[in-house]
């Protein structure tokens, strides 16, 4: 049997909808506030080397033997002044750039460049007083991608707490608005199991949760008007049936009586009243449960080796054919229906062994599975369900296809299930039943 899928909170999607679309957006605007500081962040690095730049040219002057003058009070560090001739000047290249320094000394063309991810270049030619000549300048890149740095850990961080934040306001919201759905799909539950006439009645509609509630209300009367539906006409066969059936068990049984009947009619006689009587008290079954399920299940207390004992008593089945072998073990529900529920499985089981039939029970919490287990030919998996169909047989004269149906509709009734499942060449019947 496929194990079902665990339900999914629909509050739990809207919270990591809601989170995972912050931290998708808390993503995508730290990529732009990085990209956007890194454009920043060179602009101000190449607005700062023109304006040294621009600084040392608006000092220096020509001599007048052609050489270029710079006062040292504008050779900072980074700051190195070339003549036309590529030679060093004044100031000084930093560590590290001596030979990028010197190239740029020889440029004729103003060039920008980048070195090691350290440092911006900037190689500025200009000419003054009939002299020309090349300033370098550098400035660390260190300061600048320390600010980035910081920068994208402050995004990190506020994107984290903007996605818990929003997470946690999700998580609230939601809880408050999907409260009084959570009250209303557990009312209805309720009700649709003790009193299918309860309704919300909340009127017009006013918002969504009244909507929701007038759905439910149509839901539970067609609920409840297929209930009755079902019981009135299961009630109405059951009296059908119940006047013939009397007619036949009563001629049955008149000519029992008869002296001069001969064995081998009298045992045919035997098994139709037998017959007979199972079939009654199926049909009286049937009756209470149309009638009045839930004064049916006030009484519900039996005992499962009582139950069985009656199972293999109506069915008159051979010791050798079936094995019980169960604890004492309390079920939650009548006696009479116990037996109605698990007597069509064993009769099947029976029907269909090659050797034996073995039943056994398995105590969980609040049930009990009662395991009838046969060696017979099996059930196909694609008939798993099928079998459990009215009317449906696994082989010809077989019987009328009512048992296991009706077997099923009682457990259910009853607030269990009937089942069928493989097991290591076993064929298994599963009966649960509530546990006393």
């Amino acid at each position: 049997m496929s194990r079902p899928r665990p339900l999914r909170s629909f509050r739990g999607q809207i919270v990591v909808l809601t989170a995972g679309i912050t931290a998708v957006a808390m993503v995508l605007l730290t990529v732009v506030v990085q990209v956007v500081l890194a454009r920043i962040s060179d602009g101000d690095v190449d607005r700062v080397l023109q304006d040294r730049a621009e600084a040392v040219i608006s000092s220096a002057s020509g001599s007048p033997a052609g050489r270029l003058v710079v006062p040292d009070a504008q050779l900072d560090a980074g700051v190195a002044v070339y003549d036309g001739r590529g030679s060093l000047v004044a100031g000084a290249p930093p560590d590290g750039l001596g030979g990028p320094f010197a190239d740029l000394g020889a440029t004729d063309a103003r060039t920008v460049r980048t070195y090691g991810g350290q440092a911006r270049v900037l190689a500025e030619p200009f000419t003054t007083s009939g002299a020309a000549g090349v300033v370098v300048v550098s400035e660390r890149l260190a300061p600048y991608e320390e600010a980035e740095r910081l920068a994208l850990i402050v995004s990190l961080v506020t994107g984290l707490l903007a996605t818990v934040a929003a997470a946690a306001v999700a998580a609230w919201a939601t809880r408050r608005a999907l409260a009084p759905v959570a009250v209303m799909a557990e009312t209805a539950a309720e009700w649709s199991e003790h009193d299918l006439s309860r309704r919300f009645d909340l009127g017009e509609p006013e918002n969504e949760l009244g909507a929701l509630a007038g759905t439910l209300d149509q839901l539970l009367e067609k609920v409840a008007s297929a209930i009755r539906s079902e019981q009135r006409l299961t009630s109405e066969l059951a009296h059908e049936l119940r006047t013939p059936l009397t007619t036949v068990q009563g001629m049955a049984d008149l000519i029992l009586l008869r002296d001069t009947l001969p064995a081998e009619a009298r045992g045919d006689l035997e098994e139709i009243v037998a017959a007979g009587r199972r079939m009654a008290a199926t049909i009286t079954t049937l009756l209470d449960l149309a009638r009045n399920e839930a004064q049916v299940m006030s009484d519900a207390h039996s005992s499962l080796r009582e139950v069985l004992g009656d199972v293999g008593s109506q069915l008159g089945a051979d010791p050798e054919r079936l094995a019980v072998d169960v604890a004492d073990l309390r079920l939650g529900v009548p006696h009479h229906l116990a037996v109605r529920a698990i007597s069509p499985v064993v009769e099947n089981a029976l029907r269909f062994a090659r050797t034996r039939v073995r039943v056994g029970a398995v105590a969980a919490a609040g049930t009990v599975d009662v395991r009838v287990d046969d060696d017979g030919p099996g059930v196909d998996p694609g008939d798993a369900e099928r079998i459990f169909e009215p009317g449906a047989t696994s082989a010809p004269g077989s019987g009328a296809g009512l048992g296991l149906a009706i077997a099923r509709r009682i457990a259910r009734t009853l607030g269990g299930d009937v089942t069928v499942a493989p097991d290591g060449g076993v064929t298994r019947f599963v009966v649960r039943l509530p546990r006393g």
